[in-house]
């Protein structure tokens, strides 16, 4: 029995004569209120430090699964910074703010699909269990790391302005090891967004064979949808990106071979879902 949508958006009991348990995600339970996760939308307001930098293009084509181009800039990548406040449509988890705000770090890289820029998402961290299960439910390749980050200030001297010459700072520590870090000092304010912050995201839908059918589970690949995008003034300047030796292999393929602009600004979405590209 699939679970039904009461109000808000969050799972209702189950109809009467059902049987077993039902939520929109684990855990399942009688009434649905239970589950990890509640149906989308999602709201996301946040605060995001962004390095642009260079990857080598053929370690970054080797990330991108099949219905995805490097497309017209190959190599283009960036590394973000965030802090984020999230809720569901009728905003209950903002009375608890343990449960609604989190960090994250990622490396998004420059791609194509159909001729449609687009960015891919080959890693990413966040320091909360339901961010993380949101993500596998998406594509993202969340896994669990801690992230901290400069945030500015409007009073006193701990901290920096959003101002000429102000430094904000990111890092991303797994397993007890500092793996990224990152620096902005800004220069200047823009209107023009962050190329990799303002194209969609395409994931893939993969998990693990467990039962054991003849059928293996076929990849698909799939779009974020999202509505309601706002961006704060951006302020962007000189950028500073570093890989640390605190994670091998495949990801430090994509170490920088060059480090662009920064940029720190606020930025807000609401997630609708996602749609299907290929499978």
């Amino acid at each position: 029995m699939t679970s039904s949508i009461g109000i808000h958006g969050r799972p209702s009991a189950a109809e009467p004569g059902g049987t077993g348990p039902v939520g929109y995600s684990l855990p399942l339970s009688p009434t649905g209120e239970s589950a990890m996760l509640t149906p989308p939308p999602w709201h996301f307001s946040g605060e995001v430090i962004m390095v642009d930098y260079r990857v080598d293009p053929d370690a970054a084509r080797r990330f991108l699964p099949p219905g995805l181009e490097p497309g017209a800039d190959p190599g283009a990548a960036a590394a973000v910074f965030a802090t984020w406040q999230w809720c569901s449509q009728d905003g209950a988890e903002l009375t608890e703010p343990g449960r609604c705000q989190f960090g994250e770090f990622l490396i998004l890289l420059s791609c194509e699909f159909e001729g449609r820029p687009m960015a891919r998402c080959p890693y990413a961290w966040v320091d909360q269990a339901v961010p993380m299960m949101r993500g596998w439910v998406q594509g993202m390749p969340k896994q669990f790391g801690t992230i901290h980050q400069s945030r500015p200030v409007t009073v006193g001297r701990a901290g920096s302005r959003l101002a000429p010459g102000g430094r904000f700072d990111g890092a991303l520590t797994v397993h007890g090891r500092r793996v990224v870090e990152a620096s902005v000092t800004v220069e200047r304010s823009t209107d023009q967004r962050p190329v990799l912050h303002d194209v969609p995201l395409a994931h893939t839908l993969a998990f693990p064979e467990w039962v054991t059918s003849g059928d293996r589970p076929r990849p698909k690949l799939v779009a974020s949808e999202v509505s309601d995008v706002e961006f704060s003034t951006i302020w962007t300047g000189s950028g500073d990106l570093a890989f640390i030796d605190g994670l091998e292999g495949d990801f430090r393929t994509l170490a920088p071979l060059e480090t662009g602009a920064g940029h720190v600004f606020s930025y807000g979405e609401t997630l609708q879902g996602g749609r299907l590209l290929s499978d």
